[in-house]
């Protein structure tokens, strides 16, 4: 049922698409663009719990895995955006194994977490479906890894049951050691600890994410081993794209544009 998990188990890369702006159309529009899975940003997007709905139902009709980054660590949005019809979960700052465990067991339905029972849309609007003897095994949990704390605690964190791999942020991840807030990132440091990372994860058979700028350095960290990689973010990519054809265009008119 879930695309995306099948794609990682069998090694291949998958790009990610991630969804700042509250939009149904957005989201159709990125949706027939070729990626393998989608992200509502629930915590630094202009997203909701309706806007989210509205993007999945819109991107129903496209071969693509609709996931969710929460807003934080808490059990009632998660078992909502499951219910919902999220395939996988991505969740913000998690440093210890206790906060992974956490995010787990609000992910998974009993005997391995406690997801209370009500799948509205994940299970096609309340209609007897297999759903919740499939579910375990198929929504996607997965930490971020942003800070030093967890950093440190990165082989306890991949222990727990239920993870299925670590997704970076490059941006607070460099902010926590010091650094500018940033993604595509160069120093030494910070290309270390993604190599300590890949081993890690790769060691247990997970597989290690990260969010990126550009498409050329996305395919970088898949050479480098990454295997669930997100370019930027619809509004980043527009603006990027409007910005490009307007100094094109004021480029070629010359004096007149200018």
């Amino acid at each position: 049922m879930n695309k995306l998990k099948a794609r990682l188990k069998s090694g291949k890369a998958c790009v990610n698409a991630w969804l700042a702006i509250p939009s149904g159309f957005s989201a159709e529009v990125m949706a027939q663009c070729g990626f393998d899975s989608v992200t509502v940003d629930m915590q630094h997007g202009v997203q909701d719990y309706m806007s989210m709905i509205q993007c999945f139902q819109a991107m129903d009709k496209c071969p693509i895995t609709p996931l969710v980054r929460i807003p934080w660590n808490e059990p009632g949005i998660i078992g909502k955006v499951l219910d919902g019809g999220a395939w996988g979960v991505i969740c913000p700052m998690v440093n210890t194994p206790a906060e992974a465990k956490a995010l787990a067991s609000a992910c998974l339905y009993p005997p391995q977490g406690k997801r209370s029972n009500g799948p509205i849309r994940a299970a096609a609007y309340g209609e007897a479906s297999p759903y919740q003897s499939l579910a375990n095994d198929e929504v996607l949990v997965i930490p971020m890894i942003e800070t030093q704390e967890a950093i440190d605690n990165l082989d306890a964190i991949l222990d727990v049951p239920g993870i299925s791999g670590i997704y970076v942020g490059p941006s607070d991840l460099g902010f926590s050691l010091g650094m500018k807030p940033i993604l595509d990132r160069e120093e030494p440091q910070i290309l270390a600890i993604y190599e300590k990372m890949l081993k890690a994860t790769q060691k247990r058979g997970l597989f290690a994410g990260i969010h990126n700028a550009t498409g050329a350095y996305a395919a970088r960290m898949i050479a480098m081993g990454f295997r669930f990689v997100t370019i930027f973010n619809d509004s980043g990519l527009m603006a990027r794209a409007a910005r490009a054809e307007i100094a094109i265009t004021r480029k070629t008119a010359g004096d007149v544009a200018s």
